[in-house]
């Protein structure tokens, strides 16, 4: 699909799951992604983002509990934030960098503006990858960092931030000669080699996204939603 439908209904999950509270709607925005990624072929790698954020979760979880939240409230942050999570990790994994400084583009984004972020974009995982090596390296001279209280954990990583740091300090001092040696931003007028065009599916996607956010808007506004709270709360009075 073109990145620009994707990435509206990235946003349009986004903007229902800001607007909605309610854990009932949360969920049933989490669930609708599931077909989605099956469809794209990315449940593997969808699954460990959002295994990934799974520990970030759990911390949100437990601060809005420990700060008075009640038990559903602080289960709707949570899944608030792994609907997020979800929604634009499916749109990364299913969108290379080109189609997305593309779209960029068409969306009338200055071009240094749409460069610096897709060079971002790649360098993430390149960073990523480097790190594991020069953590695998630090092992293997003898650095054990599941070892010690909280203080001595954090210590032990300043021989894999140094490194890191340095290295990509070096990597952008390379390819900002190699941008300049190419004359990077000498004229305004570019001409791309690929271009974007929408496809049927890629309009009929927009409009059913579209629809869909009017509808939760409708909802929001004119139709109550029943809360697992309020359910929780009148438990004690159905058994009696």
């Amino acid at each position: 699909m073109d990145p620009r439908p994707k990435f509206i209904i990235a946003l349009t999950i986004f903007a229902l799951s800001l607007m909605f509270m309610n854990i009932i709607v949360l969920l049933l925005l989490f669930i609708v992604q599931l077909p989605i990624v099956r469809i794209a072929k990315s449940l593997r790698r969808w699954f460990n983002s959002v295994k990934g954020g799974a520990v970030l979760a759990a911390l949100i979880f437990v601060m809005n509990f420990l700060t008075g939240s009640t038990l559903v409230f602080s289960a709707a942050m949570t899944l608030r934030f792994l609907v997020l999570v979800s929604a634009f990790s499916l749109f990364f994994m299913t969108t290379s960098p080109d189609d997305l400084g593309l779209a960029l583009e068409k969306a009338r984004l200055p071009y240094t503006l749409s460069f610096t972020f897709t060079t971002a974009v790649r360098l993430v995982p390149t960073i990523a990858l480097e790190a594991q090596t020069i953590i695998d390296a630090q092992r293997s001279r003898g650095l054990e960092l599941e070892r010690g209280n909280l203080l001595q954990r954090i210590r032990k990583y300043i021989p894999i931030l140094i490194p890191l740091i340095v290295s990509a300090i070096r990597r952008s001092t390379e390819l900002a000669e190699a941008l300049e040696s190419r004359g990077f931003g000498a004229t305004k007028n570019r001409e791309s080699l690929a271009t974007l065009k929408m496809k049927p599916i890629d309009y009929a996607a927009t409009i059913i996204t579209a629809a869909l956010f009017l509808v939760g808007i409708y909802a929001y506004f004119s139709i109550p939603i029943p809360s697992l709270e309020t359910e929780i709360r009148l438990a004690p009075l159905w058994s009696f």
